[in-house]
C-alpha cells in the first residue's frame, strides 16, 4: 500500500490561468460554477532514501508552486516496475522507471515518456569480512536482489542469469533498499544489490557508519547488452562518491513517464519545468540535475508524449 507524501506550499500567481486549466481537462465544460476542481498529479517514486523520492519531492514542489490549481503528491513505491503499473492503471500521473524494466512490464498505450533523466548505476554492496570479492563469490551466499516490483530486482535477475548464478545458486532475499542496508548491518545477508543514481543516500550513510565495499561489475555490461540490446553500458563509481575503492559497474537510463491521456498543454508545461528548473532539482539530489535537452528525447522503446514533443520542438537549436 502506497504512502502518500503531500508537498506543502504553492504560489498562486502561477503561469497559466485557472480557467484555461479547467477548460483543458477531459470531461469539463464551460458550464462550471465556482472554482474548477484541482488537477491531481501523483508522482510514483521509490524508497524515501533513494533518488526517485528526492527527485519526485522536488518536482512536486515546483509543480505546486508554478502550475495553477495543481496538487502534486509523491507516492512511495517499490520503484520502477510498480511505477509502470501505477501509471498504466491510471493510479499515478507521473512515475520514474529504469529503461530496461519497460520490456519486462507490459507497456500499455496508456503511457508515454516525458524525458530520459539520468543513468542508474547497479551497486553490489558488501563488507570486507564477507569474503565476497567478485560476482562469482555470491554463489551460496545470502543476497538481497531488490524489492518485488523494483527495477533493481529485474536488472539483478538478468545479471545473475548471464553470470550463471540463476535458480538456487544464490540464496535470494527480496528486500527494499532500507531493509537491505539493515540486513547487511546486522549480518542477516552477505551482500545486496541496488540500482540508483549517484549518490544513493542509504549507501552513503552506511559507508559513513561502517566499512563497506563495492564489487566490480563493469565486465558484465557487454554480455547483458548482448541478451538485452539497447540498455546496458559501463559507468564508474569513483572513490569520491562513498569514500571506498572505485569500481566500474552496469548502468542504464531512467525515464520520467506520464499517463498518455494527460492534456498536451499540461505535459508541455511539465516538460518545460523539468528542463528549466534543473538547478533546483539538482539541489534535492545531484542526479536530478543531470537531465539534458539533447539526451532527454531518447526514450526508446517508449514514445514521447505529444506535449513533450511540442516543448522540445519549440526550443531546439
Amino acid at each position: 500500500m502506497q504512502r502518500v507524501i503531500r508537498i506543502p506550499g504553492r504560489r498562486r500567481d502561477a503561469v497559466l490561468p485557472v480557467l484555461l486549466l479547467a477548460m483543458a481537462l477531459p470531461g469539463l465544460t464551460g458550464c462550471q460554477h465556482g472554482p474548477p476542481p484541482a488537477v491531481q498529479i501523483r508522482i510514483a517514486t521509490g524508497s524515501p532514501t533513494a533518488v526517485y523520492y528526492a527527485f519526485g519531492q522536488s518536482l512536486a514542489t515546483i509543480l505546486n508552486r508554478e502550475l495553477p490549481n495543481v496538487e502534486a503528491e509523491v507516492l512511495v513505491t517499490a520503484a520502477s516496475a510498480e511505477n509502470i503499473q501505477l501509471v498504466g492503471a491510471g493510479e499515478a500521473e507521473l512515475g520514474f522507471t529504469q529503461a530496461d524494466v519497460l520490456p519486462a512490464v507490459p507497456a500499455a498505450p496508456t503511457m508515454a515518456a516525458v524525458a530520459r533523466v539520468y543513468d542508474d548505476l547497479l551497486h553490489l554492496v558488501t563488507t570486507p569480512t564477507s569474503g565476497v570479492r567478485t560476482l562469482a563469490d555470491l554463489r551460496g551466499r545470502r543476497v538481497s536482489v531488490g524489492a518485488p516490483g523494483s527495477g533493481t530486482e529485474i536488472t539483478t535477475s538478468r545479471l545473475l542469469d548471464v553470470a550463471q548464478l540463476a535458480g538456487d545458486a544464490v540464496r535470494r532475499e527480496r528486500l527494499g533498499l532500507d531493509d537491505s542496508v539493515e540486513a547487511l548491518r546486522t549480518g542477516q545477508i552477505d551482500a545486496f544489490f541496488f540500482s540508483g543514481g549517484l549518490p544513493v543516500g542509504a549507501v552513503t550513510t552506511l559507508a559513513a557508519q561502517r566499512r563497506v565495499q563495492l564489487i566490480e561489475l563493469g565486465s558484465w555490461s557487454t554480455p547483458l547488452r548482448a541478451q538485452h540490446p539497447g540498455f546496458y553500458v559501463s559507468r564508474d563509481i569513483p572513490h569520491s562518491v562513498y569514500g571506498v575503492d572505485p569500481v566500474t559497474t552496469v548502468a542504464n537510463p531512467n525515464y520520467l513517464i506520464v499517463r498518455a491521456d494527460l492534456p498536451e498543454w499540461l505535459v508541455r508545461e511539465l516538460t518545460r519545468l523539468l528542463m528549466e528548473r534543473r538547478e533546483e532539482l539538482a539541489s534535492a539530489h545531484p542526479a536530478a540535475g543531470q537531465t539534458s535537452q539533447r539526451s532527454a528525447i531518447n526514450t526508446t522503446p517508449l514514445p514521447l508524449h505529444p506535449g513533450a514533443v511540442a516543448w522540445y520542438n519549440a526550443v531546439k537549436p
